[in-house]
């Protein structure tokens, strides 16, 4: 079952963020991401976007990738500032994690379901105190398709990987409006966009 969260009149949004190469990719064919790991000036502007978010959604293998921050600090002691912070952030929030597969979840303030539910998102958007943020392409799909999506965080990367696992599906068309750009020392770009209309 969702988590119950307090009544709030105004609907918090759901946000998809992918860190991506510049051909479109959030893992090469060979299910690498080597390439998107961020340096601190790019990880401490992540950190000030992850920090209002109050519920992330993931799909299985989103989540046992990002299940690490909840143990991170342990596992990297000498782990810089923003590394630390990062673990902060994503251990406060809560994690809903859709898997037919997986068999329990291992973090804290972690539920488990076992099908992606549009209506049961929608209804989390409306009594949400703080944004959500949809993690993985595939569970993002799911979310973009169902006009779920309200706005896009996209980090592009200064490399071109060749094929992979695109960070957005085929078959929808979304009209975006830009709401703001950085681009960052490393050569990564940071792209925000509004969803406009979804179809």
């Amino acid at each position: 079952m969702l988590p119950s969260l307090e009544d709030n009149c105004d609907v918090a949004k759901l946000i998809y963020s992918a860190i991506t190469s510049l051909d479109g990719y959030v893992v090469d064919a060979h299910g690498n991401f080597d390439w998107a790991a961020p340096d601190d000036e790019v990880h401490a502007f992540v950190n000030d976007l992850e920090r209002p978010v109050g519920t992330y959604l993931y799909g299985r293998r989103m989540y046992e990738t990002m299940v690490f921050w909840e143990t991170a600090q342990s596992s990297l002691p000498d782990s810089s500032a923003v590394v630390s912070d990062f673990s902060d952030i994503w251990q406060a929030a809560d994690k809903i994690v859709y898997s037919t597969t997986l068999p329990v979840v291992s973090s804290e303030k972690t539920w488990l379901e076992r099908e992606f539910d549009p209506e049961a998102v929608r209804q989390l958007k409306a009594q949400a105190v703080s944004d959500i943020s949809v993690g993985g392409p595939q569970l993002a799909a799911a979310a973009i398709r169902a006009g779920l999506v309200d706005e896009c965080h996209l980090f592009v990367h200064p490399v071109v990987v060749g094929g992979g696992t695109h960070w957005l599906p085929r078959d929808v068309r979304l009209n975006l409006a830009l709401l703001d750009e950085r681009r960052f020392d490393s050569g990564v770009v940071h792209l925000h966009y509004r969803v406009t209309n979804a179809r």
